[in-house]
């Protein structure tokens, strides 16, 4: 049975990421990226700040449980030949149809045209345009990992022993995440935290998706909840004025503690209250994927337009480029969606 409410985490997250790029965009708390000399207002800063830590781990427990159910119903070679089309070709080929705009606007600000080849340009624009695509290409590689480690596995010893999980060993998760926080995370491209990103996933894939784990999480939201919203506030306070992407703060055990209430906060609150389909949340479920891989050429593309043109407030300047990334983004991936090889290279979509 489809569980309703982790697509519905999904897009909703996806939509938080969205906002937050625009938050991001026009920081100024020093976090390299965004539009330079860009102004900024210090609450947005701190909004972004509290969000930052725990979102994308979210998405990657996600991930790891919906990888778990995809695999109880395909072979690994079927699994993977769809993780391939859905994600690695949208962050290969994707980068060449559209994601080129990203790193040719970031080269621009950063003053690098005048040092590149007019020959090299648009190859080096291309690759150095990931952007948020750097999340599809980690979910390819867990993808390919976890083919292996279930043909290792083949009697599921360990998805069994992990379904045993109570209360006390849900709460202490946090302590493998607070170490995988530690490793193997890249040097400059700090969005590269593999580490932490696999033991979400892994926690997914082992504990989360079973039932009586998930009825648990669902026990727990309230006092989980309260914990959470607190936290935010009171991280937000602290790390405010400073680059809250550091390692410094994403290494610190309250940073991942903090996360790890508000993920089990999250997946209690939405399984108890949004595990529920309407045509809004099912057109959401089907496009968000899309969204996400479309929104930042759309977004980056406005706020350069805005800071260099328009000279607008900060105030207007955070608005307006919220507004044009929302609207422009489904524009984008309704026209998108539509052409079949261009369908197939941004969004990994064979047919509709």
């Amino acid at each position: 049975m489809r569980k309703v409410y982790l697509d519905n985490i999904r897009w909703a997250t996806v939509f938080l990421v969205l906002i937050y790029h625009v938050c991001y965009m026009f920081n100024g708390a020093g976090i390299p990226g965004g539009i330079p000399g860009a102004k900024s207002l210090p609450v947005f800063d701190a909004a972004a700040g509290a969000v930052y830590p725990w979102f994308m781990v979210l998405l990657f427990a996600v991930a790891g449980m919906s990888a778990r159910y995809s695999l109880q119903k395909r072979t690994g070679k079927q699994f993977l030949k769809e993780r391939t089309v859905k994600l690695l070709v949208p962050s290969t080929l994707g980068l060449f149809v559209i994601h080129w705009i990203t790193g040719y606007l970031n080269i621009r600000m950063g003053g690098g045209l005048a040092y590149i080849p007019a020959s090299l340009l648009y190859p080096i624009c291309a690759i150095s345009g990931t952007g948020p695509l750097w999340f599809i290409q980690m979910l390819f590689v867990f993808s390919c990992l976890f083919v292996l480690l279930k043909k290792a596995d083949k009697k599921d010893k360990i998805w069994i022993i992990c379904g045993k999980a109570n209360l006390p060993v849900i709460l202490l998760l946090f302590v493998p995440l607070f170490g995988a926080a530690q490793i193997l995370n890249m040097p400059f491209l700090t969005m590269y935290r593999f580490g932490i990103y696999f033991a979400a996933y892994l926690i997914g894939y082992f504990i989360f998706s079973h039932d009586e784990v998930q009825n648990i999480l669902e026990k727990i939201r309230v006092p989980m909840l309260c914990l959470a919203l607190t936290g935010a506030v009171f991280y937000a306070l602290y790390y405010q004025g400073t680059n809250f992407t550091s390692s410094e703060c994403l290494q610190n055990i309250l940073t991942n503690l903090y996360l790890w209430i508000a993920i089990l906060a999250i997946m209690g609150c939405f399984k108890k209250y949004c595990n529920r389909e309407t045509a809004l949340t099912r057109y959401m479920t089907k496009s968000s994927f899309g969204i996400y891989i479309l929104h930042y050429p759309v977004l980056i593309s406005a706020c350069y337009a805005l800071h260099y043109f328009c000279k607008l407030p900060a105030i207007g300047n955070y608005l307006i480029a919220l507004a044009a990334e929302f609207v422009m983004t489904f524009i984008l991936y309704e026209v998108i969606i539509r052409i079949p090889i261009v369908r197939y290279c941004v969004l990994g979509v064979r047919r509709t």
